[in-house]
């Protein structure tokens, strides 16, 4: 007992751990692997990686014009073997393993010269893959030689930390940001063009920009507002770009002083959307809940109120309690309306309806019309 006695007076004497600083808002210069080294642990929500591709490229490209194709050749895309590109693959993920919170997730695209690799070499160190997504492009490069088909589209994986690990999807926000529709894994969009390419001296910034909408569509679905994101291979400053429109942190790895200089002017120039721009659609688990009862409590909906389903069929009377009457058979307004439907189960929330006072006198309206009525009026 008296060891315990000196251990508890020891630790309660102990310095508390310094809370380590992120750089957010940087982008941290030199290779990514020793830049990420420089983060600690669990730091990180969510990781989106534009690795090197490996493009295996032989000779000049041409159109039939006769011009030349503007590949990318650059240094920073050309490694000796496969084995050097899986060495270094292996390393940045290694890093970008540590540095994630056990709830962050991972995003790294890439083409069929690079992707199989990647994926394999992830799943090998303990990520789990939560769903490929295919970026199509609407206007791809064509195939000048004729010789394949167009690549029209890359490929994006999103992993989690393992197999059980939570993660985060904003499954409602893309719901509605597809018109009510489920958003698919396969993603339309045109590829980076026009206003929206970086030039310097009338030449592209960089061979690979991505477009702003792909990461709008990342970080909108797997992130929240304050939420930091890594960039290993910032570039010109997408991720950051776009982190700090949709109230994100953002911290960038970049080796090429070029692109650093015009991803910083770019981001600088980049304004926040405002608070109330930033709110989401929010899923039914995330939604603030709110009980029949406080309705009925409030007045909302006051007891005695007759409440019915939308054909008419049955109709129940709201008691004290917030439990519904109908004929003498009683229940919740999701349990009534299983009961009376003999169906499974049913949100009574869009099941029951009631008349209320309108400008032009009585109107129906949802009984979750209340509900949201309650939600504005109580909001923070």
């Amino acid at each position: 007992m008296e060891t315990t006695k000196l251990h508890t007076k020891a630790k309660a004497k102990a310095p508390a751990k310094a809370v380590e600083v992120l750089p957010v808002g940087q982008i941290l210069s030199g290779d990514c692997i020793e830049a990420m080294r420089s983060l600690p642990d669990n730091s990180i929500d969510c990781v989106f990686a534009d690795p090197p591709y490996n493009l295996q490229l032989g000779g000049d490209l041409n159109r039939p014009d006769g011009s030349e194709v503007d590949a990318v050749t650059d240094h920073w895309d050309q490694f000796d073997s496969f084995k050097a590109y899986d060495d270094f693959t292996r390393a940045w993920l290694t890093e970008a393993r540590r540095v994630l919170k056990p709830d962050g997730a991972l995003w790294v695209i890439g083409s069929y010269h690079n992707i199989f690799r990647v994926g394999s070499i992830l799943q090998d160190i303990g990520f789990w893959i939560l769903n490929d997504v295919v970026w199509r492009k609407t206007n791809p490069m064509p195939n000048f030689k004729g010789t394949r088909f167009t690549n029209a589209h890359e490929t994006m994986i999103w992993a989690s930390m393992g197999e059980k690990a939570r993660y985060q999807f904003n499954y409602r926000a893309m719901k509605t940001l597809n018109d009510e529709l489920q958003m698919r894994s396969d993603w339309v969009m045109p590829i980076c063009s026009g206003g929206e390419r970086l030039k310097e001296d009338g030449k592209k910034a960089h061979p690979t920009q991505k477009p702003e909408a792909l990461l709008y569509r990342v970080l909108l679905a797997t992130t929240e507002k304050g939420d930091v994101v890594l960039d290993p291979f910032f570039g010109t400053g997408t991720t950051g770009a776009v982190a700090k429109r949709l109230g994100r942190q953002w911290i960038g790895c970049e080796r090429e002083d070029f692109y650093r200089g015009v991803a910083m002017k770019r981001i600088a120039k980049e304004l926040p959307l405002d608070e109330s721009a930033l709110t989401t659609m929010q899923s039914r688990k995330s939604a603030p809940k709110v009980a029949f009862g406080t309705l009925v409590e409030t007045g909302m909906i006051a007891p005695g109120t007759q409440v019915f389903d939308k054909k008419r069929r049955w109709t129940a009377t709201v008691r004290a309690d917030g439990s519904l009457d109908c004929k003498g058979q009683v229940g919740s307004i999701h349990g009534l309306g299983k009961e009376l439907q003999g169906a499974p189960s049913c949100n009574g929330w869009t099941f029951w309806h009631y008349e209320d006072d309108g400008p032009n006198g009585k109107e129906v309206k949802l009984v979750d019309a209340a509900r949201q009525t309650y939600l504005l009026a109580n909001e923070d």
